[in-house]
């Protein structure tokens, strides 16, 4: 036989009033996330059964779409997410694109056939600047909760948290202008992404901060996000005598490196090379990698709070919500090389040298 329930028992474990257990009982909006839980946490540390409504709620669906699972930054983010989600009641259910698969509208659709409660987006199609933003809209009209991060878009008036990228691009270049590099070049994605053109103006700022040099044009080198895109952006950028790379990945990053060794040249004796996102294997390159730390952590957790809340009734501000990211000074960087960079790949290149 169930229990009569006592609110003010329920109340008293929880800490909250007995009006803000009704709220929550009755499914009542206006009520935070952590304080949702704390009411449902006390019902069953003291053996009262959950309406069948909130029963419901606790196995919940939350929808998780990242761009892949290749890049390891992407994976820590789901894992992450998927933890603090599951700390909280909920289920992810994670949905990886792939080159010529299923795109994101398709994986939204069958979210919305499973009845997702949210949609946490990392890196989507927001970040693309040229792409359509009614994708977004058509959710928010129809009342489902969403957070998007990184790659944040005025038009899209929904919760966003991101990595501050042009803060990240200006440490960077203050590492290496402070070990004497004057000729620092930058491989970065794409310039229609949201990410990418932050870390080139934080690339210009910090060229300009730092060297007092304006005109940058000639060291950018937008490019894929793989290995073969930086290595590639590395050769372009070696022909102009740089002995030092900023890359918008690390997987841009190992592939500056293999383009750096290509030419007969070594890391960081001769280029210095800094990677982003500081993923998991980083610390184990040769030579370990110095990056940009995305405070992956942080900001995972912070989306699953933000659509907590949104899901619990409490409206989010409809604002970017910026993380400061961390320089983990590795072995990739070195002071400049004494002799122009020019010079030492003609000295690489003759015989008995």
């Amino acid at each position: 036989m169930a229990m009569t329930m006592r609110l003010a028992d329920i109340a008293a474990h929880a800490g909250v009033s007995e009006a803000t257990v009704s709220r929550v009982l009755n499914g009542r909006p206006g009520v935070a996330a952590a304080t949702r839980q704390a009411v449902l946490t006390a019902l069953d540390v003291l053996g009262y059964e959950r309406p069948p409504r909130l029963r419901q709620q606790r196995t919940g669906l939350i929808g998780l779409i990242v761009p892949e699972l290749t890049n390891p930054i992407f994976p820590a983010f789901a894992q992450v997410i998927e933890n603090a989600l599951v700390l909280s009641g909920y289920t992810a259910v994670l949905c990886a694109m792939t080159p010529g698969g299923i795109r994101e509208d398709d994986y939204t659709a069958l979210l919305l056939e499973r009845g997702v409660s949210g949609i946490i987006f990392v890196n989507g199609e927001h970040a693309d600047s040229r792409s359509d933003r009614t994708r977004y809209l058509r959710l928010i009209e129809r009342g489902l909760p969403i957070v998007l991060v990184n790659g944040y878009r005025d038009d899209i008036e929904a919760p966003f948290i991101s990595n501050d990228d042009v803060t990240s691009l200006e440490m960077a270049v203050a590492h290496l202008a402070s070990l004497g590099h004057r000729r620092i070049g930058l491989a970065v994605g794409q310039d229609r992404f949201v990410p990418s053109i932050r870390k080139t103006e934080g690339f210009r700022r910090g060229m300009a901060e730092h060297l007092g040099v304006a005109d940058v044009d000639d060291l950018i080198v937008n490019t894929l996000f793989t290995v073969e895109g930086g290595q590639a952006a590395a050769q372009r950028l070696l022909d102009l005598g740089c002995t030092a790379i900023c890359c918008g990945s690390d997987i841009i990053a190992i592939g500056a490196i293999r383009g750096v060794r290509g030419r007969g040249l070594r890391v960081p004796e001769d280029v210095s090379v800094v990677g982003f996102d500081d993923s998991p294997l980083t610390p184990y390159l040769d030579p370990p990698l110095t990056t940009i730390r995305q405070p992956v952590r942080e900001m995972g957790l912070a989306a699953v709070s933000t659509l907590l809340e949104e899901i619990g009734g409490s409206r989010v501000p409809r604002t970017e919500l910026l993380y400061r990211p961390e320089l983990v000074v590795r072995r990739s960087t070195a002071p400049a090389p004494a002799r122009p960079l020019s010079v030492v790949a003609d000295a690489s290149a003759r015989p008995g040298t």
